[in-house]
Parts: structure tokens; sequence; C-alpha cells
């Protein structure tokens, strides 16, 4: 790495924590009152916005979010073209077909919907991080999720985790790139990190999908296996049918800018808790 790529670096890292120190005064503000409207109209527009079409978005009443229909297609999956940083993992790249059309989350699931999961008797929240204390701020990604309770959600939700290959085809958004714009743009990633921001802040991919890469890292329903790629179907792919370790995708911002890749595979175990892991569903009731 260059000099002038290492500076260039440094100052992202400075400017991410600027405004990451903003965002949290900003957040004690709104929950004081002084503007306690202000943040779901951002987040509303900003969807709204990023929605090629009203027949392409619907709200599930269950949860409160909104989910984007991603059209069926086929893709390249694995490593972008003319990316240096990609692991073994991640190759051979490989052509996958999706065979049908699919219902994703808009965002990651918020604080706010997953509230609405665990008010039903029985269901505890975990402990909150120290950058959302109490779980105060609802329009943060819920994030300390294990892999069963991300899916246990998505099935109360009317839905289910997507499978590897339905969420690298719908992050792509029809990119062949190793990221749907600049860093800058979709996640202000630096090599000192970042904390977990309000959903739907950044600029959005070609499907209309916010934070796929570089607010959290998110849970997908994949075993995972460093050498599935070598002999995964062409169509509809779903994983291992065993393993030790669950997948996550979508490289979170507090991780170095390498990671905030399309194409990033990381694993851990379905137990686990880290505050940077969240997820988003598949909704399967949509469109009927």
């Amino acid at each position: 790495m260059t000099m002038k790529w290492k500076f260039l670096l440094m100052a992202l890292g400075s400017i991410g924590f600027f405004i990451t120190s903003l965002a949290s005064t900003q957040g004690k503000k709104t929950r004081a009152g002084l503007v306690p409207e202000l943040q779901p109209k951002l987040v509303a527009a900003r969807m709204a916005d990023a929605a090629s079409s009203p027949l392409d978005v619907q709200a599930n009443a269950k949860d409160g979010l909104k989910y984007v229909r991603i059209p069926a297609g086929t893709f390249m999956m694995g490593c972008s073209p003319g990316d240096e940083e990609c692991q073994p993992d991640e190759t051979p790249r490989h052509e996958v077909t999706i065979t049908k059309d699919f219902w994703i989350g808009q965002t990651e699931v918020t604080v706010g919907a997953y509230k609405r999961f665990i008010a039903a008797p029985g269901r505890q929240i975990h402990a909150a991080p120290s950058f959302n204390p109490d779980w105060a701020n609802d329009y943060m990604p819920i994030v300390s999720v294990t892999w069963d309770e991300s899916r246990d959600y998505c099935v109360w939700a009317g839905g289910r985790l997507p499978t590897e290959a339905e969420w690298e085809y719908a992050a792509r958004g029809g990119s062949t790139q190793a990221r749907y714009g600049s860093l800058a743009e979709i996640a202000s990633s630096s090599p000192y990190g970042s904390l977990p921001r309000v959903v739907g802040q950044k600029r959005a991919n070609g499907f209309g999908l916010f934070d796929v890469l570089g607010n959290a890292s998110e849970w997908v329903n994949d075993w995972y296996d460093e050498k599935y790629y070598q002999h995964s179907p062409s169509k509809d792919p779903t994983g291992p049918a065993v393993g030790g370790s669950r997948v996550l995708r979508g490289g979170p911002l507090t991780a170095t800018p390498w990671i905030v890749r399309v194409s990033y595979r990381d694993r851990k175990n379905p137990g686990g808790r880290d505050f940077y892991d969240s997820f988003r569903c598949v909704w399967e009731g949509a469109g009927r």
C-alpha cells in the first residue's frame, strides 16, 4: 500500500470517527425529545427515494419493515473481476441462477422491529451495546443476535433467512464490482473502524437495498464450507447440508476496508454474539 493511500485511509478514519461521534450526540438529543419526529421521517424518505417502483416494495404488517422484490436472474457469484483482495473461499467465480423472484428486507432488521418480536410472552431481548444503551434508538440495526435468534425472528415475520446466493445476488444489485459505490458513499469504513449507524443513511444499491455493505455483518441461512464454490449447484444453491459454522456476509463498518466487499465471506459459531452482527429476512408472504 502506498503512502498516499495510507494517508487517505487515515483521513477517512478521522471523518468516520467524527460522523460517529456526531450521530451519537444527535441520538441523545432525539431521545431527549428535541427532534423526536425527524429520524423516522428521514429514514422513510431515503427508502422511498430508493424504490424503483411502488410495486417493488411492500411493507410487512408483522414487523413494520419494508421488503424489496428481487427479480429472478443469473449472476456471477464469488470474486469480482479485478478484485485483488479476494480470499480463497471466494473462488472460483461461478455462474448462479436464482430461479424465482424473492422479497428481501430493504434494510437490516431494526431495533424497533425486533422489539415487536420479543413482545410475545416468554421472549427476552439480550443486552444492549454501549453505542445504543437500553436499545433506545429504534432505527439502529439490531445487533449481537445469534443465528438462531435471527432465524426465529424471520420465521415469526413470515419468512426465513436468505441463502448465501440470494444474499450476494441481492447485494450486488446488478453490479459486477466488489462494491456498488465508493467506500465513502456506502460505508465510510476506515482502518480505525466505526460503529453501526441508523439504517438507510447511505447510498442504496441497484435494487434499492441499504447497508448490505459497511454497517453490520448479516447472518444468512447457509452452513460454511471453504470449498463449497468448487462444487455448488448452478441453480438456487442452499449451502452444505451440515457444518460447524454459519455464514455471515456484508463486512461490518468496524472492519478494515478490504472486508467491505460483496463477495467477502465470514463465518461464526451460530450461537455466538458480536456487537456488529445483524441480519435481514426474506419475506415469503409478500406479493400475495
